[in-house]
């Protein structure tokens, strides 16, 4: 559940950073003194952003390649305990899924 709502977080902090953009190149033609000043600090934090962005990306694509890694260990070890563990959860969800 984590990786799904981290995956989530990765697509709002885009979008914001897409619109960020946006209104960037919407107000390249405005002038003045404070308007230049408050771009200037946009698109540092829009770099900033984008540079977490990926490191946040990064971690989540290692953490997610861990994880796969050790359920793939743990099943070639004790695979009869990963079969039963398999339909003891089949079971719980088909019984969740029977009382909709």
């Amino acid at each position: 559940m984590k990786e799904v709502n981290g995956e989530k977080l990765m697509a709002d902090l885009q979008a914001v950073v897409e619109d960020a953009e946006a209104l960037l190149r919407a107000t390249a033609g405005q002038a003045g003194e404070k308007v230049a000043a408050a771009r200037a600090r946009a698109e540092e934090s829009v770099r900033a952003a984008k540079k977490r962005i990926g490191e946040l990306e990064e971690d989540l694509i290692a953490r997610t390649k861990e994880m796969a890694d050790s359920a793939d260990t743990y099943v070639r070890e004790n695979p009869w305990q990963a079969v039963g563990i398999a339909a003891a959860a089949g079971l719980l969800l088909g019984l969740l899924m029977s009382r909709r």
